[in-house]
């Protein structure tokens, strides 16, 4: 899926640097004081635009675009513009390390957003704070994100990874002993975050009761799922649990559609969320289960704002990683807004101490952290219902109920 720029002269894998909107006269900035009211708050990037993560990297790009094209209509931070200069990492952990380096000592940027995967902000949050540079991040769910000690990290969406099912768990177990599913078979890929969402689900429900009938791992560049679906038929669990990007997804749903596996309740992450999932899957995807931490139909005071923000520049709804992205311009701008700063230096940790005791107000609901940078929210339920992805739970946010058993495939 192609990205707009906005800006002119870009080269396809150069640095992307996004101005805006015109600061002042349209001149230079004075770069003698460090900080005029006519220089542009620089913020820097790194994002996986080429490799493994290029199509949810470029998903965030989008939110982050469509942030800075908010903010700068509306006066920009502090009285000033922002610009975006972002980097392409190509899906490398290295690479994210060399190029948050580059932004910070060399490029001098005023402040950083994460990039995407857990591959890629752990080592990245790593460079942050050795400069004690603020550092949310938009797409880093898995537990060990929040394991190595820095404080500051911020992770702009609702719950991690192992916490993304809890509303499902509490309706499962609510269930009549006698009804909610007694088997369960879990195929993950081997990523943090895939199976961090899996193994929450899937841990929570082995513990009251449920028994664990098939345990798949597979590397990420898998592409034939013949073998794991065949497990998974032979067992004929009642619940089957995906601990999916999005390819990985569409292929397993695939392989065991062809073996006519029919599962009462099918889960997976991430994928169902993408608007291209129910051609890639031929249509089949009713009753199919998906955490989100993000709705377009939301009722969060600046959603509709965002939304009619980023079909003007993009041309389509936002989905997830576009609306993280965008909530962690919000977080930022925030701090910034409040604390009265945007630079290197002591700023950076009135910044990071502002946001370990606020609540911000975002397109993805209220959030706040513990000291880790965990957020204390929850995911919502998505499920296919007669044809439309809806929010089955939890109850006070539902658009539907949710279908169980689950309709054949």
């Amino acid at each position: 899926m192609s990205t707009k720029r906005l800006t002119r002269g870009i080269a396809a894998g150069a640095v992307a640097m996004l101005a805006l909107a015109a600061c002042g006269d349209g001149g230079g900035s004075d770069t003698g004081d460090g900080g005029g009211s006519e220089d542009p708050i620089v913020i820097g990037v790194s994002l996986p635009l080429t490799g493994d993560f290029a199509e949810p990297g470029k998903g965030v790009e989008r939110g982050y675009e469509t942030w800075a094209q908010v903010t700068n209509d509306n006066g920009g931070l502090l009285g000033r513009q922002v610009e975006l200069k972002i980097l392409d990492d190509a899906s490398d952990a290295a690479r994210v390390v060399s190029d948050y380096e580059s932004l910070i000592a060399q490029e001098g940027v005023d402040l950083l957003f994460g990039p995407f995967s857990t591959r890629l902000v752990v080592p990245a949050s790593r460079v942050a704070s050795e400069y004690g540079m603020l550092f949310v991040e938009p797409a880093a769910a898995a537990a060990e994100v929040f394991e190595n000690g820095f404080e500051n990290i911020f992770y702009a969406a609702p719950a991690i990874a192992p916490d993304h099912y809890n509303n499902l768990v509490e309706h499962i177990l609510a269930m009549p002993e006698g009804e909610r599913p007694q088997t369960m078979a879990v195929a993950a890929m081997d990523d943090p975050f895939a199976q961090g969402t899996a193994y929450g689900l899937r841990d929570k429900l082995v513990e009251a009761g449920v028994e664990l009938v098939v345990d798949e791992v597979y590397p990420p560049n898998q592409t034939d799922f013949n073998a794991i679906a065949a497990k998974i038929a032979d067992a004929d669990p009642d619940l089957v649990v995906g601990g999916t990007q999005y390819q990985d997804a569409v292929n397993l749903i695939l392989a065991l559609q062809q073996l006519n596996y029919q599962p009462r309740m099918a889960a997976f992450s991430t994928a169902p969320t993408n608007p291209e999932f129910p051609e890639a899957i031929g249509g089949a995807v009713e009753g199919i289960l998906s955490p989100t931490g993000y709705s377009n139909q939301a009722d969060w005071p600046s959603n509709e704002e965002f939304v009619a923000a980023h079909v003007e520049l993009h041309g389509e709804e936002p989905q997830e990683d576009e609306a993280n992205a965008y909530t962690t311009g919000q977080v930022v701008a925030a701090a910034v807004e409040e604390v009265g700063c945007a630079e290197q230096g002591e700023c950076q940790q009135q910044l990071i101490d502002y946001l370990r005791g606020a609540t911000v107000d975002t397109v993805v609901g209220p959030l706040a952290w513990d000291e880790a940078g965990r957020p204390n929210g929850a995911h919502m339920i998505l499920q296919y219902v007669d044809g439309e992805i809806a929010i089955v739970l939890p109850g006070d946010t539902a658009t539907a109920e949710l279908v169980y058993p689950k309709p054949e495939w």
